[in-house]
């Protein structure tokens, strides 16, 4: 049977004086969400988005229809929060999460992501990046104008194409993958690696529990500059001995390519 440890850790940073991050740690579900808005709407948006799923991590078993589901729940509520707000400007947020869901050929971990928040998978000493940012920096990288590192020091790679919180409601990229004993998963908003490289972020993700983990992880961050909201979710997967990698789903490849910048 697949279970999970998790640790989490979240700071404002040294340069921004509210925390827009909020994160979710369920049983099932695990997500992180950055805030974007004027006139302290980000930290609303975020928390809304992560109640919306807050109410969807409750259901056993858990589905990918349920985790859509919730998406599209948090885009309403905060679409209807930034009229009732009269926030001209409106509100939006990142998000993106692990959920371990009940399919027709099993259960699988679901990584799910709409924004620039990301989500890592740590398996044999290698780091890879899962998800796909929404961004212009990425397109950009998509289209060959910009390198990864290029895109790193973009002047507009906070610029987002997807996010909670627009008409029409956006569509979630995802992804279902086998849950395998030893691997960790690293949700993080983008404070943590516009800090620091996947080379820095390797060795600190391996370092003790996951909440050791996600401790470093935030604290090296800030040390490093801090210059936003830095929140970080470390889940280790944790399994029966009987399952081990040879029961992987052939169907989900492990070579994944990189995500973004």
């Amino acid at each position: 049977m697949t279970g999970f440890c998790a640790g989490a850790a979240t700071t404002v940073g040294r340069v921004r004086r509210v925390n827009e991050d909020s994160y979710l740690i369920s049983p099932l579900l695990y997500a992180v969400a950055d805030g974007m808005g004027g006139h302290g709407s980000g930290d609303v948006a975020s928390a809304l988005a992560i109640g919306a799923l807050q109410d969807r991590a409750r259901l056993h078993p858990l589905s990918a229809d349920a985790v859509f589901a919730g998406l599209y729940q948090a885009n309403r509520v905060i679409v209807q929060a930034a009229a009732q707000r009269g926030n001209a400007d409106g509100m939006g947020t990142t998000i993106t999460g692990l959920a371990l869901i009940e399919t027709s050929g099993g259960i699988h971990l679901m990584v799910f992501n709409i924004g620039d928040s990301r989500v890592y998978r740590l398996a044999d000493g290698r780091l890879d990046q899962i998800t796909v940012d929404h961004s212009e920096a990425q397109e950009l990288v998509v289209a060959g104008q910009l390198t990864r590192a290029e895109a790193r020091t973009y002047p507009r790679r906070n610029i987002i194409t997807r996010a909670l919180g627009s008409a029409p409601p956006p569509a979630p990229d995802h992804w279902l993958l086998p849950a395998i004993a030893g691997d960790r998963y690293l949700l993080c908003s983008d404070g943590l690696f516009s800090e620091l490289t996947d080379d820095q972020i390797l060795p600190l993700l391996t370092a003790g529990d996951p909440q050791h983990a996600a401790d470093t992880l935030v604290a090296a961050a800030n040390d490093a500059g801090g210059r936003d909201n830095i929140t970080v979710i470390v889940v280790a997967v944790d399994q029966d001995e009987g399952d081990d990698r040879a029961a992987e789903d052939d169907t989900i490849p492990r070579d994944l390519p990189p995500g973004g910048p």
